[in-house]
């Protein structure tokens, strides 16, 4: 009995949805592309095939296109001329399936590697941990780092960092507000951007010739001695820790951060110092601040009494951490300085400008440059290069004289004047 003819006709849509199944698996072959066909198994599921032979080889091979439903049989039929061709040129459509898989792997592999997010990632690891020298990088400037690249994630998010443009950059710089905010931004994002390069992430770097935003205007605000009597007598309306924090950010002249993250660990009553650690200045270097009458004063206030606590912040609302930041705390001082004033009023100020009113104070004082920077801790010109190579005098006296100067200055300001036999308001 001769084996029955197998069944050729146009594939269609009205054909292969009329198409039963029987009790074996079954195929209906198109007859204008050989090869091409549709299987249809006991169960009834049906696909696209393609039935091929490869030069030299004796054995049929079999292909599946896709499901029907998925695949139409005018789109399978186009797919089965290509598989044709492949065929005609020596190539198995299942081995160019592999490498169409393999390439997009690939594509997808480098995506992620080379995804803006996944890169600032990267680099802020190796930025957190890389040593500077031979001190790490300052506990601010890791902060800062961590604040740039959420911004910049925030605009790219996993956009491949290699088609990002100068443009592209450009807008997203000139949407920050502040020129102070914009530099430090474009800096922070500058040093990724030639980690890139670098590490040949990337090959052209959009920072290439990109001129950075210009520097904010040199601020000359300090509060003149009637503005620091009004601003200590304001604070004493302040809660703790705000009203304290403020009058020791005015006493000392240090960073807000500095004051405002100090710990118990780093006062010596004993010595009579503040030691504030390199990891939390902004030079990388430990800083020693002597501690004044009025500002022991205040820490005995926070104390609760004359010992000291030996370890935990200052200044804290949960003696876990400390104050988050002053911005609401401004406003509230503000509010109050408004309210003593009525009707008068009182220039901006910011936070920053307490340390120049103790740099102006101590000029007035007649106290030298050199004293007033190492009190801030500033490494200009000053002390930078040769100088800062053979000039090794810490100045420890004479900041300790020069802080007294100013707290006895400050003092005279706040507290009331003692005249014979009765007492005068200062």
């Amino acid at each position: 009995m001769s084996k029955p003819s197998p069944q050729r006709e146009r594939l269609t849509k009205r054909l292969i949805d009329a198409a039963e199944a029987g009790p074996s698996e079954r195929f209906i072959w198109d007859n204008e592309v050989t090869g091409f066909g549709l299987r249809i198994t006991p169960r009834g599921k049906k696909a696209f095939i393609y039935q091929y032979r490869m030069r030299g080889e004796k054995i049929a091979r079999r292909y599946t296109i896709g499901k029907y439903g998925s695949w139409t049989a005018e789109k399978a039929r186009e797919r089965s001329k290509a598989l044709a061709m492949m065929v005609d040129t020596g190539t198995h459509p299942k081995d160019a399936d592999r490498a169409r898989v393999d390439e997009r792997a690939r594509a997808d592999i480098e995506a992620k590697v080379t995804a803006f997010d996944a890169v600032a990632d990267r680099w802020l690891d190796g930025y957190r941990h890389t040593k500077n020298g031979k001190r790490r990088i300052a506990a601010k400037s890791r902060l800062m780092a961590t604040r740039v690249v959420d911004r910049l994630k925030e605009k790219f998010g996993s956009e491949p960092i290699g088609t990002i443009t100068k443009s592209d950059l450009s807008r997203f710089f000139d949407g920050i507000a502040g020129t102070a905010s914009r530099r430090n931004v474009f800096a922070y994002s500058r040093i990724l951007w030639n980690w890139a390069e670098d590490a040949e992430i990337i090959s052209a770097n959009p920072f290439d010739n990109f001129r950075a935003p210009p520097l904010p205007e040199a601020r000359d605000r300090f509060l003149d001695d009637e503005e620091l009597k009004l601003f200590w007598m304001a604070t004493r309306k302040l809660s703790y820790p705000f009203g304290p924090l403020y009058r020791l950010l005015a006493l000392t002249g240090q960073r807000e951060s500095e004051v405002r993250e100090m710990s118990w660990q780093e006062l010596s009553k004993t010595d009579r110092q503040w030691t504030i650690p390199g990891s939390r200045t902004k030079n990388n270097s430990p800083h020693i601040v002597p501690l004044t009458d009025l500002m022991v004063e205040e820490l005995n206030a926070l104390a609760s009494g004359k010992t000291w606590p030996k370890r935990g912040f200052v200044f804290t609302v949960n003696n876990k951490k400390a104050v988050a930041g002053l911005s609401k705390a401004k406003a509230r001082l503000d509010g109050v300085i408004a309210e003593m004033l009525e009707d008068d009023e009182i220039e901006p100020w910011r936070n920053h400008d307490l340390r120049r009113t103790l740099a102006t104070g101590f000029q007035r004082l007649g106290i030298r440059f050199e004293v007033t920077e190492a009190v801030l801790n500033h490494v200009s010109g000053a002390k930078g290069g040769v100088a800062g190579i053979y000039q090794r005098h810490d100045w420890k006296d004479e900041k300790r004289a020069a802080l007294k100067a100013w707290s006895e200055h400050v003092s005279a300001l706040v507290r009331p004047k003692v005249v014979v036999g009765e007492e005068v308001s200062a």
